[in-house]
């Protein structure tokens, strides 16, 4: 008896921990209408009027959309539903996609078909970031590698995949943008065979979406309902809204099960010029604080009938939820014992807890800006087991928000915590953040171990790793914490806007939490800069700060996109030089490090102790050239790398970017000391000795130039560029055998340059082969059907073995697509002579 008892016990408990959370969802989301309309939506049928696909819940931050989206979720569950719940944890569609299939896999619902396409998209991602990287070699036009570098990431634009993209977005206009997605989807054609790989990197969405439809209807005949629930939608919105919006209102990626329904919430209201027209489809929900019965029946359920206190909590609180619920849990007994909640919330928690550790732990968890038990442990100071209790505790507490499997103070409970600690005890909060900082660190550089370095921003486990050990020193007052990110910054800066602007939010975070109003001010201009300018806006930014002089736009080059307001410095006028080495170009000498203005006029006062290192204005300089370079403005670029150099001037690559610049401007002479001077700092850069062979036969000295270029091809035998360059000089000095073998070499080594491929056909007609150069123009035009050389040589292949109709075809289209060819012009009319008589 006493047996079978124990039995039916065990198997109807419910843990002590399950009933807190049971009675936490109750309290602090009450919403009884808004959670009784979402329930009462699985009593319809799809094919019913009433029945709504989706949900936009929307208020200000503390009112209770997280609380109430997970009990949306809850709900769901009760009636059998599929679900995935996401936040600004996932930075794009793909990102989503891959949170959907993790947790409809816990559920027992795997979507093979699209887990197997994000793996590919994964693995394709990284060989196109592997090929716009290697666009760093000069670009077979005369154009700058770093120029051609962008125009493969301008392929990316937008889509956060490649680093680099973003400091050109600003700007290249829309006929460039196209352009080098044009350039880059070709390269990526003739790389992976397959288009539907080629549109898995540069449009990811387009084939990830059809495979969630897919999946999605595969599923709907397992399970009653499919619901998503997309939550801090502020944050996700943005690469998010458009994509649902085509999702739900258009067959562009296939039909959905009529059983999906979708929960937004964010702080904002549903955008109407999207979604009007799918109004009768939708339901919004605005969030406001409780009103006067909902927060009584709160208190009332927590045991709080007294009417002076209940009246003092709703005059403190003004009905938001998360401070009705941390008023509630004090069970106060008088009004006097109702206290202001967002000043003293910390001391009317812990005044009715008795035992001094989990009053410790309540303090502590409030220094990270997520916790788990790993973080906690740190945070705590205390062994993994003692961790493990207080923890489980913690996770009881109303404002502890659960997120993915990881809890997060609100705010309005954090913020008197942390603004307690820092004013009880300065040396106690910098000796834990400290311990934090060194935490972090110790996890991040575990996450490094092995690995090229390259890849680790692509890595987010090593960001966020990496922006938490940031917060912790600078909440710390470490010295160096602020250089150090704003070095970090410049690095976000070339990943994209996503990644830039988390990077200016640890910044405003620490200075919020630690009261540093200046560094709040500061991480603002960033914020506003971010907004109005992109990732370049940023950099423009933290070089004024340095003392660079107000920007304004340089003069362009033929084909050039427009130059928007602030997109580029002053530059010097056309033909001048570059400034010299030991002037800044700001009025004063340049120093070590350059010093932040004491005030700026708009956001506040900048610390005066906060330096930006050398290296750091040098490398800002030279992403500023590389933007310079996307839209052919290459002597605004030559006055950034002079700018770059003004700060570190024994810096090869540097010199050797700039001594590639100049040459396509015709100043050889400035490009040639500039090349030697990289090559003899730096022996071993193949780049340099190429370009700086290729600008020694642009002065008509090709001994010299082969000299160069046999040392690039020594470092690097497989340099397709220097391998053509090398043919131009075989060219010049009368040598046809060696200008064929080098082109043989070049080809071989890049199979898919289509430069290569014609310089080859050239050099095959050269010696009378013209079957043989038809072949390879033939390839030539296959990897790029818009070269206009390629036509006009093929069409005097053509001509020379009296195949006259398609070498007028030919020479045609080459001027179609260059009407200014005049090569092409002699040789058609040459061509029309022949055959007219």
């Amino acid at each position: 008896m006493t047996r079978g008892k124990d039995v039916r016990v065990t198997r109807g408990r419910v843990s002590l921990q399950e009933r807190v959370r049971r009675r936490t969802r109750a309290g602090l989301v009450a919403r009884s209408a808004e959670r009784e309309l979402f329930r009462r939506n699985f009593d319809t049928s799809p094919d019913d009027g009433r029945h709504r696909f989706l949900f936009h819940v929307h208020g200000t931050a503390g009112v209770g959309k997280t609380r109430l989206v997970k009990e949306f979720e809850h709900s769901a569950r009760e009636q059998g539903a599929l679900t995935a719940y996401v936040d600004e944890t996932s930075g794009s569609v793909p990102e989503v996609l891959e949170a959907v299939c993790r947790q409809f896999a816990a559920q027992g619902h795997r979507l093979k078909d699209l887990e197997r396409t994000l793996a590919t998209h994964r693995e394709r991602r990284h060989e196109a970031e592997t090929a716009a990287l290697a666009a760093l070699a000069p670009a077979p036009d005369g154009a700058p590698s770093a120029g051609g570098m962008a125009l493969a990431r301008a392929g990316l634009a937008g889509l956060g995949l490649v680093p680099g993209v973003a400091p050109f977005t600003a700007v290249l206009d829309p006929e460039q943008l196209a352009h080098g997605a044009d350039r880059l989807r070709s390269v990526l054609a003739a790389r992976f065979r397959s288009h539907e790989d080629v549109r898995l990197v540069l449009d990811p969405a387009s084939v990830l979406t059809p495979v969630l439809a897919d999946e999605l209807n595969a599923v709907a005949s397992d399970v009653p309902w499919i619901v998503l629930l997309l939550d801090t939608y502020e944050r996700t919105g943005p690469f998010l809204d458009t994509w649902l919006h085509d999702l739900l209102t258009t067959d562009r990626h296939g039909a959905l099960p009529d059983t999906v329904v979708v929960v937004t919430a964010g702080q904002h209201p549903a955008d109407p010029a999207r979604w009007g027209t799918f109004a009768d489809f939708m339901t919004s929900l605005p969030l406001q604080p409780f009103t006067e019965a909902e927060a009584r029946g709160l208190l009332a359920e927590r045991g709080v009938t007294a009417e002076p206190v209940v009246a003092e909590a709703l005059r403190l609180t003004g009905g938001l939820p998360v401070l009705l619920s941390t008023i509630a849990g004090t069970r106060p007994a008088g009004p006097e014992d109702v206290t202001d909640p967002s000043a003293t919330a910390v001391e009317r928690f812990l005044k009715w807890e008795q035992d001094p550790g989990r009053r410790f732990a309540a303090l502590a968890g409030a220094l990270p800006r997520l916790l788990d038990v790993d973080v906690f442990a740190v945070a705590a100071n205390c062994d993994r087991d003692r961790a493990e209790e207080l923890y489980t505790w913690v996770e009881t507490l109303p404002f502890a928000d659960r997120l993915g499997g990881r809890l997060r103070y609100h705010d309005i409970v954090r913020a008197p915590m942390l603004r307690l600690q820092r004013g009880r005890s300065p040396r106690g909060w910098a000796d834990g953040h400290g311990r934090l900082a060194r935490a972090f660190r110790r996890w991040r550089e575990q996450t490094e171990s092995g690995r090229d370095t390259g890849t680790l921003w692509l890595d987010e486990t090593w960001c966020e790793l990496r922006l938490g050990e940031l917060y912790h020193r600078l909440c710390a007052d470490d010295p160096t914490a602020v250089p150090d990110t704003l070095q970090d910054l410049v690095e976000a800066c070339d990943q994209g806007e996503a990644l830039a602007g988390r990077w200016i939010r640890v910044l405003e975070d620490a200075g919020r939490d630690a009261g540093v109003l200046d560094a709040v001010a500061w991480g603002g201009q960033l914020a506003g800069a971010l907004a109005a300018g992109g990732t370049e806006g940023v950099l423009d930014t933290v070089l004024t700060w340095a003392g660079a002089p107000p920007t304004s736009p340089g003069p362009a080059q033929p084909g050039a996109g427009p130059v928007q307001p602030g997109a580029a410095y002053r530059p010097v006028g056309a033909g001048s030089r570059p400034v010299p080495a030991g002037d800044t170009g700001y009025g004063a000498p340049p120093q070590q490090t350059q010093a932040w203005p004491r005030s700026l006029p708009v956001y506040g006062a900048i610390p005066s102790r906060i330096t930006l290192p050398a290296p750091l204005l040098a490398r800002i300089h030279r992403d500023r050239a590389l933007a310079h370079a996307a839209r052919h403005n290459r002597p605004a670029a030559v006055v950034e790398l002079g700018h770059a150099l003004a700060l570190t001037p024994d810096d090869p690559r540097t010199l050797a970017l700039r001594g590639e610049y100049l040459r396509p401007l015709g100043r050889h002479a400035e490009a040639v000391a500039d090349l030697e001077r990289a090559t003899a700092l730096d022996p071993a850069d193949a780049y340099a000795w190429a370009s700086l062979g290729t600008v020694r036969l642009a002065l008509g000295r090709p001994e010299e130039a082969r000299t160069a270029l046999d040392r690039a091809l020594a470092l690097e035998p497989d340099y397709a560029w220097a391998l053509v360059r090398r043919a131009r000089v075989a060219r010049e000095l009368g040598d046809p055998e060696g200008r064929l073998a080098a082109l043989d070499r070049a080809v071989a080594a890049d199979p898919d340059s289509a430069w290569a491929h014609c310089e080859r056909g050239d050099a095959l007609h050269a010696a009378g082969r013209d079957r043989e150069a038809l072949d390879a123009y033939d390839r030539a035009l296959a990897l790029d059907p818009g070269y206009a050389s390629a036509y006009a040589s093929r069409g005097a292949a053509h001509h020379r073995l009296g195949h006259l109709d398609e070498a007028l075809a030919d020479l045609e289209r080459a001027l179609e697509l260059n009407p200014s060819y005049a090569w092409a012009r002699e040789r058609r009319d040459g061509v029309l002579q022949d055959r007219d008589g």
